[in-house]
């Protein structure tokens, strides 16, 4: 008789064991600030949204990266791609959002690989991979100015990071900044 591991219902694995949602969104939110941080154009790294916080299944991992204002965002968006479909492993979500200094918010990354009609920004394509749908989410500029915890270059915690943000993300960035 074979040995069955587990049974397939919808997007989980009924039997098998996966990583909780907040350390697979954490693990997915490290390889990203890894791989954006080594680009010219990328400023700053920053975790906003409901990951920052205590909440225990969050349903997306917020990221804000402030960039040059001449970025060519290509790599950046795909980088975000990347991210949303790690997250997705677990039905979850994420969102790149993008900030010019000073401060300014200037929308998020493309989800689509070229210009689509569903796009929602407000000038798809004037800007290649910028999704500037600021009439449908804009990010405060207390926020952008003063995110609760930044990432790159240099780990600044404006709140008490959850025990699981230090650990998994703010600890091995620490690490990684230092070799």
């Amino acid at each position: 008789m074979p040995l069955h591991r587990g049974r397939q219902t919808g997007s989980e694995v009924v039997g098998v064991s996966q990583p909780p949602s907040r350390a697979h969104l954490l693990e997915g939110v490290y390889r990203f600030a890894l791989a954006a941080c080594r680009r010219r154009e990328v400023l700053r790294i920053a975790m906003v949204g409901s990951l920052a916080t205590a909440k225990s299944d969050p349903k997306d991992a917020d990221v804000l990266v402030t960039v040059e204002p001449s970025a060519d965002l290509a790599t950046l968006a795909w980088l975000g791609r990347r991210l949303k479909g790690h997250t997705q492993q677990r039905n979850r979500g994420a969102d790149i959002f993008l900030a010019e200094p000073p401060d300014r918010y200037i929308g998020r990354t493309c989800q689509w690989r070229g210009i689509r009609a569903a796009c929602q920004a407000d000038h798809c394509g004037l800007r290649h991979h910028l999704n500037d749908d600021l009439r449908v989410i804009a990010l405060p500029a207390t926020l952008v100015q003063a995110p609760p915890i930044e990432l790159w270059p240099k780990v600044i915690r404006r709140l008490t990071p959850p025990a699981d943000v230090e650990e998994l993300l703010l600890r091995r960035l620490s690490i990684a900044a230092a070799e």
